[in-house]
């Protein structure tokens, strides 16, 4: 048998991770052949496909990144993508297809799989928003990142007596803000399931002033979704938009930061974390995670588990159908968020 391996969407640690855990499982244990497929869906359209073994996913564990590529392809949207694919698959004699990523990934390989393609999925997000899964790789990874920069932020606020906005990525779902955001002690998180009016962050870091403290820091995921006292939304999105429909976000930080400081009087400033979330190498726990995930997938092929997903519900891993993965995005209960309200002031 012959397998390949693609990864799609954004670059996340532990990527890497994965593809040496596939290649070690396809040939120590069933003796199969490998080849890696270039830059996500795209490398089947436009025959970016080569060999993979044992020596070229060497070393690869601890690096971040990925080293088969990535783009954000969507094959259905390019002409007789679907067609192309399949001769892409024949031509190559891959008899069966790892795909790596998240919600448009996986869309687009549940797609495939119910057209009869011979594929079997693995979530990768930074995000976390992954249906299915407890936890997606990456995820970690980038929290930890995302609470160290919270935690250096905390001395110069303090120095400088500054209100701090920390913008970090979370579309539409506000994991990555929440988590970072209780475990570096904000004092207020932003996130897109639950809009905030701008008069109740203003009115937190007054509370706050009022009391003695001098300094404030807030979390904002970049899908969050906040209004003026108008109603007007604050969010600002670029009019660009991905080739699966996504408009490129980013900006809400400084618009806070900016309208803050005008309301308030209280000198602000801002920071956006942005792709360093998910750049470098991967935490201990995501190349763990990546390493059970990408064994697991290539079992999965062996059993003949096409159009399913791996994943991990407690501490174990499972397969669902994928489907259920990319049908909605886990995204942050009220239950959750309340933990997070707790603790702003």
């Amino acid at each position: 048998m012959r397998i390949g391996i693609l990864t799609g969407g954004g670059d996340c640690p532990g990527l890497n991770a994965v593809i040496r855990a596939v290649v070690q499982r396809a040939v120590k244990t069933y003796d199969w052949d490998v080849c890696g497929i270039r830059h996500g869906w795209r490398g089947l359209l436009v025959d970016e496909i080569d060999s993979l073994d044992l020596a070229k996913v060497s070393g690869i564990l601890p690096r971040g990144g990925t080293i088969l590529g990535t783009s954000r392809t969507n094959p259905f949207k390019e002409a007789d993508g679907p067609a192309r694919i399949r001769a892409a698959l024949a031509t190559h004699g891959i008899d069966a297809l790892v795909a790596i990523g998240g919600e448009d990934t996986l869309g687009t390989a549940n797609k495939l799989a119910q057209d009869g393609l011979p594929v079997v999925g693995v979530p990768k997000t930074i995000d976390n928003d992954v249906n299915g899964t407890d936890l997606t790789f990456g995820f970690d990874t980038a929290l930890t990142i995302a609470t160290e920069a919270i935690d250096r932020l905390h001395t110069t606020a303090e120095s400088h007596d500054r209100v701090m906005v920390v913008e970090v990525m979370g579309r539409h779902a506000g994991w990555i803000a929440l988590e970072s955001g209780i475990a570096g002690g904000a004092d207020l998180i932003l996130i897109p399931e639950f809009p905030v009016a701008f008069s109740e962050v203003t009115e937190v870091v007054r509370r706050r002033h009022d009391r003695g403290k001098s300094f404030s820091i807030i979390v904002v995921a970049e899908g969050a979704h906040l209004a003026d006292d108008g109603g007007q939304a604050l969010h600002l999105a670029s009019e660009k938009m991905d080739a699966f429909g996504h408009v490129r976000l980013g900006g809400i930080g400084a618009t806070l930061a900016e309208r803050l400081e005008e309301q308030t009087g209280f000198e602000t400033r801002y920071t956006i974390l942005g792709h360093i979330q998910r750049g470098g190498s991967p935490t201990a726990f995501d190349r763990v995670l990546g390493s059970r995930f990408g064994i697991a997938a290539a079992d999965l092929i062996a059993n003949k588990g096409f159009g399913r997903m791996v994943a991990i519900r407690g501490t174990q891993i499972v397969d669902v159908p994928l489907a259920e993965a990319v049908g909605t995005l886990k995204t942050v209960g009220p239950e959750f968020y309340e933990l997070a309200r707790v603790f702003s002031s």
